[in-house]
């Protein structure tokens, strides 16, 4: 995750992870909140159905997203361009 960035992004990052980059600051939560509300606007679900599970003050985050796992899965392999 990348806070103070020129536009919220979320793409494609390494082979286990993806990247974000969020305008919001690192402080008082704001960029994890912004994380939050990228991945759910990404997956297509509500803010609720996406968990911070670790790295609050890390530039790595570990996010918990439910709903229909296939679905999910689809979406994130589209952020890669590939088809699961």
């Amino acid at each position: 995750m990348t806070p103070r960035a020129a536009r919220d992004v979320l793409a494609a990052g390494t082979e286990h992870h993806l990247a974000a980059r969020v305008c919001a600051p690192p402080v008082d939560g704001a960029a994890n909140t912004a994380v939050i509300a990228l991945v759910a606007k990404a997956f297509q679900v509500p803010r609720s159905a996406v968990r911070l599970a670790g790295g609050d003050t890390a530039r790595i985050k570990r996010l918990l997203i439910t709903g229909d796992s296939d679905m999910l899965a689809r979406r994130a392999a589209s952020l890669y361009g590939a088809v699961p």
